[in-house]
């Protein structure tokens, strides 16, 4: 399943099919039985298009990691992935160093839930990594 689930990765990255498209087809290969909502929930600014970090909670079983993008401070990416292919979709992530697929790793390894990283430079491109 790891191939399918890197084919599905590769045309989310470039651009052949979108976030949405691609969710019900990662969570299938998941085999998961319950789906969680897409889109943004309570906690999204629509103004601003932007979600608060939450903060980590050791021991609460996250399901699926979340990575957001946004570019020139808009949201491009918004892409949930079953734990189980989280390493997969890791190895994906552009610019991604080895210091935090490490800590990313080893957040997913404790099953600590909450924001992992979140990184912004000052032209509004940035990456929210984090596990719900």
């Amino acid at each position: 399943m790891r191939d399918e689930l890197a084919i599905v990765l590769r045309l989310v990255a470039e651009g052949r099919i979108t976030p949405a498209e691609a969710a019900p087809l990662i969570e299938a290969l998941s085999g998961a039985s319950g789906r969680a909502p897409s889109g943004p929930g309570p906690e999204a600014d629509p103004e601003r298009g932007s979600f608060p970090p939450k903060p980590p909670v050791p021991g609460s079983d996250p399901r699926r990691l979340r990575i957001r993008v946004k570019e020139r401070g808009r949201q491009v990416v918004n892409l949930q992935i079953p734990l189980a292919f989280a390493d997969t979709a890791l190895r994906m992530v552009p610019g991604l160093s080895d210091e935090q697929g490490s800590r990313i790793r080893a957040a997913i390894a404790t099953r600590t839930a909450g924001t992992i990283l979140d990184v912004e430079d000052e032209d509004g491109d940035g990456v929210l990594i984090s596990t719900e």
